[in-house]
């Protein structure tokens, strides 16, 4: 049977998609998915929802248009960056507690056999940003406490960025700290499809959503 796949995010989702062509998976972590499945012969469609710049509450204001009416058997969400990143490049704080509950109601909508939720990392490449990485540990707290409480799959990235920086460099992770290199989109995908790889079959088969 054929598995939908949605993906919802922010510019590390949306990677330069051509959003005219749904057939456009732009050059990040979503494209090398397709590309892995691809070649293991898998039976997905997969629609790439990432829009740039995107905070929580910006995708919960597309949510039914852009994420719901795609149908997903499987929902990736990756957001909270942007939530973060607004605090100091715009004065525009998001809370912790707000995100968590913004979050919450994208995952009370959120219907889809299985949910998948990214960790959201950013990798300090100024002596600034550590202040940025202190504001988003709250919002990648919260983010694998809701996976918990709901039953998504987790998808820990921010161990594997930090290990790749101090092994390569910040820069050829993710040479602003947070939008990655061809190196930094490769984790990205590799953590995604670590997760999708221990989705029992069962999951998968038609019946009740999440």
């Amino acid at each position: 049977m054929t598995q939908r796949l949605v993906f919802a995010g922010d510019s590390i989702t949306d990677a330069g998609r051509d959003r005219t062509d749904d057939g456009s998976y732009g050059d990040g972590y979503v494209a090398l998915i397709v590309d892995d499945l691809a070649a293991q012969g898998a039976d997905v469609v997969v629609v790439n929802r990432g829009i740039a710049g995107d905070r929580t509450v910006d995708l919960e204001r597309r949510w039914e248009q852009d994420v719901r009416a795609e149908g997903p058997d499987v929902l990736t969400i990756a957001v909270g960056v942007n939530d973060m990143w607004r605090r100091f490049d715009s004065d525009d704080p998001t809370s912790a507690a707000d995100f968590e509950a913004t979050y919450r109601r994208l995952l009370d909508r959120a219907d889809a056999r299985v949910v998948l939720l990214v960790e959201p990392y950013v990798v300090p490449i100024r002596p600034d940003q550590a202040e940025w990485a202190a504001d988003l540990d709250e919002k990648r707290a919260v983010v694998a406490r809701l996976a918990d409480e709901t039953g998504a799959r987790f998808v820990p990235v921010q161990a594997a960025f930090s290990r790749a920086a101090e092994q390569q460099g910040p820069a050829a992770i993710a040479p602003d700290g947070v939008h990655p290199t061809p190196a930094g989109s490769r984790l990205l995908a590799d953590a995604w499809l670590a997760a999708y790889e221990t989705i029992p079959a069962s999951d998968l088969r038609a019946g009740a959503r999440a």
